[in-house]
């Protein structure tokens, strides 16, 4: 169970802070919901609380930062896939909504985009991957901004 000023990430709309625990009656129905402000986009989302261990998670730790960091930095990419491939390996990796897996995307990405022009949709996960990972690291207790920045 989460709490009002929790630091969460959701995947897919990346890091945010519980801002509320309200109850809403839709369809009849009374549940309690949380209410995040999500840090990109500055929107704000409700979430059922009996959902939330399936869809949100805690920000990363800064003991995990350390090593996420050590693999975006040396860690190996992955062989060059046909595009189409390629594209579907890096969606499901932002699908999971783990900061190291969104990490591998923003690096493999970048390292490609060094070695030759990136088409249309791959710069968007790039810009968009790239968003996520900052919005979560920038949530990060302890966190510096040499280890932010690290990451641009």
């Amino acid at each position: 169970m989460f709490q009002i000023g929790d630091n969460i990430v959701y995947p897919l709309h990346g890091a945010g802070i519980i801002k509320a625990i309200e109850e809403k009656e839709i369809s009849g129905e009374k549940q309690l919901y949380y209410v995040i402000n999500m840090i990109i986009g500055n929107m704000q989302v409700m979430i059922p609380t009996g959902k939330v261990l399936s869809c949100i998670r805690p920000v990363t730790d800064i003991i995990a930062l350390k090593h996420i960091m050590h693999i975006f930095q040396h860690g190996e990419s992955e062989s060059l896939l046909p595009w189409k491939q390629r594209y579907k390996v890096n969606s499901d990796k932002i699908k999971t909504g783990k900061l190291q897996d969104c990490a591998e995307v923003v690096r493999d990405l970048r390292r490609m985009k060094n070695e030759k022009a990136l088409n249309t949709s791959e710069k968007k996960m790039l810009e968009n991957a790239h968003e996520f990972l900052i919005s979560e690291l920038e949530l990060i207790n302890g966190i510096t901004e040499k280890q932010i920045k690290s990451f641009y």
